[in-house]
């Protein structure tokens, strides 16, 4: 451990799955326990590009004194009982828990297990706005681009872990919640406390970035989640960049490897892997001048990452057209929320792509 960190590390007890997670993590513990080492579990995921992120963020993570603790959680039929096994005396030794994402089975189990007072939860993206809602109106936890399916046999058996979890995360005599978040929030549950999250720690360890003349684009998982159709995507991904003058594009790390040929052949986009969070490749550079996103976490978190530079965002809504007939129902009011809220917290411009042909 760092000489930095403090010695509260093996009572305080992070949960990630995903790099921005992680990096949430970091960014919670910069303002609410500075010097002070915790201990971050990491449940890695099978997906090649999701793991190198979190091996480099754990590298950041070592840096800023914290204990990184790498779980191969679906490593084989035996994994999860493996590793639940070899966290059950960390989870009851925990007075608080900090997670990345309630609407995970894994940690949602986790959960049942802890003794833990304090509870927090850090941005898993936009997927926090609706964990929120959800808490208020008492709802079972399920994912936006879900709500509205039908539940199937692996939901019914795992109702009562899920069950559980929520009780965990609702306010009571016996435990603290807290909700660390750089989205926009609203209905928050009785007893719940909401604290900002300002990118402080990516700002002062990062930066300011060189600023290119030209323009880049962010992607998205859309497409891969089963809400937008490939070919409008394409076709609006292409308009974009011809009208902006785009020339990168930073994928998604759950966007597929043939989407992304089909990009870079009809659009003639440079396709770039990042190998961290994009609030840190932006604030590191070089960005460009502008960056184009559709609805995503990123429309909330890169103007507070390059606060005080003269980066422009610029997001465009999803056109009802180019849902598919699978999407949720609640699809298209939850994508213009999120770029609505960006929008007036942020005043971000907006652009438009052309009709799908």
């Amino acid at each position: 451990m760092s000489p930095r960190a403090g010695t509260a590390g093996s009572h305080t007890l992070a949960f990630v799955e995903s790099p921005v997670q992680l990096l949430n993590v970091l960014e919670w513990a910069h303002a609410h326990a500075p010097g002070v080492g915790l201990t971050l579990v990491v449940l890695s995921p099978l997906d090649p590009m999701t793991r190198g992120q979190l091996r480099r963020m754990s590298e950041l993570a070592r840096e800023e004194g914290h204990e990184v603790r790498w779980e191969e959680a679906r490593g084989g039929a035996g994994a999860p009982f493996q590793t639940i096994g070899g966290l059950a005396g960390p989870l009851r030794r925990a007075t608080r828990i900090v997670l990345g994402d309630p609407f995970s089975r894994y940690v949602q189990l986790m959960l049942t297990i802890t003794r833990a007072r304090d509870l927090v939860v850090v941005d898993d993206g936009t997927a926090t706005m609706e964990f929120v809602g959800q808490l208020a109106r008492g709802e079972r936890l399920v994912r936006w681009h879900r709500k509205g399916g039908r539940r199937g046999p692996r939901d019914l058996i795992l109702a009562p872990v899920s069950g559980v979890a929520r009780r965990r995360l609702t306010p009571n005599g016996r435990s603290r919640v807290e909700v660390f978040s750089s989205m926009p929030v609203d209905d928050i549950p009785a007893g719940v406390t909401v604290s900002a999250n300002s990118f402080a720690w990516t700002r002062k360890r990062f930066g300011p970035p060189r600023i290119t003349r030209t323009a880049d684009m962010v992607g998205t998982s859309l497409v891969e989640t089963g809400v937008v159709d490939a070919d409008a995507y394409v076709e609006a991904v292409r308009s974009l960049t011809k009208a902006h003058g785009a020339t990168r594009y930073f994928a998604h790390r759950r966007e597929s490897t043939e989407k992304l040929h089909r990009l870079a052949v009809e659009t003639g986009l440079e396709i770039v892997r990042p190998e961290l969070p994009l609030e840190l490749i932006a604030r590191r550079g070089p960005i460009g001048r502008t960056i184009l996103s559709f609805p995503s976490t990123v429309v909330h978190t890169l103007p507070l990452a390059l606060s005080g530079t003269e980066v422009r965002i610029a997001v465009c809504d999803i056109n009802p057209a180019w849902l598919t007939e699978n999407a949720s129902p609640r699809a298209q009011g939850f994508l213009s929320n999120v770029t609505g809220t960006a929008r007036d917290a942020h005043r971000l411009a907006a652009v438009s792509a052309a009709p799908a042909v």
